[in-house]
């Protein structure tokens, strides 16, 4: 027998006298199930993640990829937990679909059409060839399908993969993903806040219980001894802190301009996206290690379907910002309002027609809604650690790689 193989072990399990374990098995039958040829990728030293990602189907046999995955299920096993506990349904939102959530246009097309006929469709921009007949992609998110049924049974919750075809290679970013994204009725923004903020908490005190082990593990090899002791800060329930866009901005410059060499992106201004360093040093420093809500942001750097506020330049949108990773959620409240939101789509270029269906939700019965989207990659990253997102799931989608 060799690393690797598998084997059935008959015994009896009693107390260790070995190092740094707790328990044996006294063996008195040992069978070889499955032996291992030469040439095993894993053996019985510390492999970089680097190395593991190019052997997806053999690193769960690891200890790191192995504690992943099982605080993965821990963690998707809460969220549904968290949910019905509060009453949300949970609802299936398409994969195959016409419309750009985002309005990023960064989206995998669908298609049954090949070489000259896919070609010709797109020159035309005419695919009633194709299988569905229309232009369809890859979802990037079920919110629109879920404020469907929000405005039916009340709130409700998307769980399931998307998927964005942007060109990134960041440690941040899957080209596959997946997103846990709730809808609440008769909602608005402090609403989702408040959502948000309950789901995390449920879920880390779940990992706690019952995944102590494997997050003592991650403590002692990717969280340097900080990971368990920043979980268990959330776990006690503290408010996070809330802060104003505007406000953010301005504590992030000041900070900038007391030590402009400290930062990689020093040229903050009213306006501008906030980047990973600057979501960092405002959850890390400047809320003293606490996750943050930075609400209200400017309207030319969120969707469409964000709903305006009364001072005409900011809209009630929303990030959670953690420490470590940096935004970790991401919602708002609806636009609700037709003509507003009609006007929004015009200026964002997006065709009305394409989205007769979403528009009739505030024709027929609108309602005031808010939700948010909740990376859950992401949660398992900062929940374990590992500053890696394709370390969190089993088989890594990105640029160049789809090869499991």
């Amino acid at each position: 027998m060799s690393t690797g193989c598998a084997v059935a072990v008959e015994g009896e399990v009693v107390a260790s006298t070995g190092k740094n374990q707790g328990l044996e098995i006294r063996a008195a039958k040992i069978d070889l199930v499955g032996g291992v040829e030469a040439g095993y990728p894993l053996q019985k030293k510390r492999h970089s993640l680097e190395y593991l990602r190019s052997i997806a189907h053999l690193r769960p046999r690891t200890n790191t990829i192995a504690a992943a995955f099982r605080l993965r299920s821990c963690l998707a096993q809460a969220t549904h937990a968290f949910f019905e506990k509060e009453g949300v349904h949970y609802v299936h939102a398409p994969i195959v679909t016409a419309n750009d959530c985002e309005g990023g246009g960064e989206m995998f097309r669908v298609t049954g059409l090949d070489g000259a006929a896919l070609a010709g469709a797109a020159s035309r921009d005419d695919f009633s060839d194709d299988f569905f007949k229309r232009s369809t992609f890859l979802t990037v998110s079920g919110q629109l399908s879920a404020e469907a049924c929000a405005t039916a049974v009340g709130d409700v919750y998307t769980f399931g993969p998307t998927f964005r075809a942007e060109n990134s290679q960041t440690a941040r970013h899957l080209a596959e993903f997946w997103m846990i994204e709730p809808e609440l009725a008769f909602a608005d923004m402090s609403d989702a806040m408040d959502s948000a903020e309950g789901l995390l908490v449920y879920a880390i005190n779940a990992a706690l219980e019952k995944c102590a082990g494997d997050l003592a593990f991650f403590d002692a090899f990717y969280g340097d001894k900080k990971l368990v002791p920043r979980l268990e800060a959330i776990a006690k329930g503290e408010r996070f802190a809330r802060l104003s866009y505007g406000d953010a901005v301005e504590a992030v410059r000041a900070a900038i301009a007391a030590d402009p060499s400290e930062w990689r992106f020093p040229n903050l201004k009213f306006g501008d996206d906030l980047a990973t360093e600057h979501e960092r040093w405002l959850a890390e420093t400047h809320c003293g290690g606490n996750c943050v809500f930075v609400y209200d942001y400017p309207k030319g750097i969120k969707a469409f379907y964000m709903r305006d506020n009364d001072d005409g330049e900011t809209v009630a949108a929303f990030d959670l910002l953690a420490p470590g990773v940096g935004e970790l959620v991401g919602g708002s409240q609806r636009e609700e309002r037709l003509p507003e939101l009609e006007a929004k789509m015009a200026g964002a270029g997006l065709d009305a027609e394409d989205y007769a269906w979403y528009l009739d939700l505030r024709r027929y019965g609108s309602v005031p809604h808010a939700g948010y989207g909740l990376g859950f990659d992401r949660l398992v990253c900062y929940a374990s650690g590992l500053e890696n997102i394709r370390d969190a799931i089993p088989f890594p989608r990105f640029p160049g790689s789809a090869s499991f």
